[in-house]
């Protein structure tokens, strides 16, 4: 049964982090769609709903029992009124039309929270193969991407109840991911190793990019988490200008998406262009007040990206910490999103599960800044690899996301006049991954 699930995972999917879909604004008027910046998309609607269908059917095929968290998840579900409410809600606000009836599923495939909890307590122990069509697979994302679009389902998936247990479910997925068992999907398998025929076209340099050894075993992974979570060899990714305090270097391998200046301490994040509000994107950290006026540069990464953060700037860490939030929320009005929250990038900013640091740049035209990871649906395991009062070299590594890449802002006081280095690119139309280490922006004295 776990081939037949390699199978159809590997036809997924389309998640979000961070990639604006090419033709958004087209009610399904095809079954394809391109991938745009970050290659994050479903390319092929038709492999997403084989995919699904053949993940229904397999839960319908004989009854599992629920593992204990999600166990607990259905409990919360039926013994919390509102969260008992808002679930019914949400799949009867799913949109009947033939439009929508079409796109994302074809059909609603799930139609109750109980096929949810089968379907997530099957996904659980299974792991992400390698394909064309929808690259790294979300498959939590991609069952809750019309639901959480829904006005219910906005309100949901922000839910502190709600969202303590999906970090609990995440969080199991990840024992999952982190042990000898998730690497069968590291084989040659043509199409779907993650070492075969296509994953070698799609990533053609894996071998000189990062340390592995391709004579062993799974190339030397001992999980799926430790071959996402892969680093770089020496000299692959060399920091920008390391003498020169006043060239920054890029945090993460990723494509710009926003530069906005002038940001405000508070504004309204849920509305439409979704400014930033610097108050809530911090948590209300005492040092917010430093960057009122100042400038965000956001960013996000890919799926096939290099997955840890490194630091832009040489400093002294001045705090760092996690912030909990949600993991499934989108803005209500961007409306039906084709790969939810692709289009909410800003609005979880404010409101999902992300890591802050904050640093004093060794170079007085800097000084403070801050640096915002911030994790999206399944991919909200933030580790922070530095401590207080740490002195990093810039491009020193800061920390990691597991299972995947997920957007993070950059952000300076208004003091700070910077000159970005974005590559002729136009922020989140079309971008390509600018290598992480390499210069992003330059201090304008």
């Amino acid at each position: 049964m776990k081939k037949n699930l390699t199978i159809c995972f590997t036809l997924l999917l389309f998640v979000f982090s961070g990639n604006a879909w090419v033709g958004a604004e087209e009610k399904t008027s095809s079954l394809s769609a391109h991938y745009n910046v970050g290659q994050w998309l479903l390319s092929d609607q038709v492999a997403y709903d084989k995919w699904l269908t053949e993940l229904v059917q397999d839960t319908e095929e004989g009854d599992r029992p629920l593992l204990p968290v999600i166990q607990e998840f259905k409990e919360l579900i039926e013994k919390d009124p509102q969260v008992y409410m808002l679930f019914h809600q949400m799949f009867e606000q799913l949109p009947q039309t033939s439009v929508y009836k079409k796109d994302p599923t074809g059909k609603l495939e799930i139609t109750n929270y109980q096929q949810l909890l089968q379907v997530l307590n099957r996904i659980l122990t299974t792991a992400p193969a390698f394909n064309t069509t929808g690259l790294v697979g979300f498959p939590i994302n991609a069952v809750l991407n019309w639901p959480m679009g829904t006005p219910a389902g906005t309100e949901l998936f922000l839910n502190e109840k709600v969202n303590r247990q999906l970090k609990k479910i995440l969080s199991q997925w990840a024992v999952f991911l982190g042990s000898k068992d998730s690497r069968y999907v590291l084989t040659d398998d043509p199409e779907r190793g993650w070492f075969g025929r296509d994953a070698k076209h799609a990533m053609s340099n894996f071998e000189k990019d990062f340390i592995c050894d391709p004579k062993a075993p799974y190339h030397g992974f001992v999980s799926w988490d430790d071959f996402f979570t892969r680093v770089f060899r020496d000299g692959r990714r060399p920091v920008a200008s390391p003498e020169n305090d006043n060239v920054v270097a890029n945090a993460c391998e990723s494509a710009p998406y926003k530069i906005a200046r002038n940001v405000k301490l508070q504004d309204r994040f849920w509305i439409k262009a979704q400014p930033y509000s610097l108050q809530h994107m911090m948590a209300m950290d005492p040092l917010t007040a430093q960057f009122e006026n100042g400038t965000v540069y956001q960013a996000f990464l890919s799926a096939l990206s290099y997955h840890r953060w490194h630091s832009p700037v040489s400093g002294r860490i001045v705090k760092t910490k996690i912030i909990d939030g949600s993991y499934y929320a989108e803005a209500l009005v961007e409306g039906y999103d084709k790969a939810g929250p692709n289009n909410s990038q800003g609005y979880i900013t404010q409101v999902a599960s992300r890591a802050l640091i904050f640093i004093e740049a060794d170079n007085p035209a800097i000084g403070l800044m801050a640096i915002l990871f911030v994790g999206m649906a399944e991919v909200s395991s933030n580790e922070i690899s530095v401590y207080e009062g740490q002195h990093v070299n810039k491009g020193d590594q800061l920390g990691m996301f597991h299972f995947g890449g997920s957007t993070h802002c950059l952000i300076f006081r208004p003091e700070v006049k910077l000159d970005f280095d974005l590559r002729g690119q136009t922020p989140g139309v079309h971008s390509a991954n600018i290598p992480v280490r390499s210069r992003i922006a330059t201090v304008v004295e």
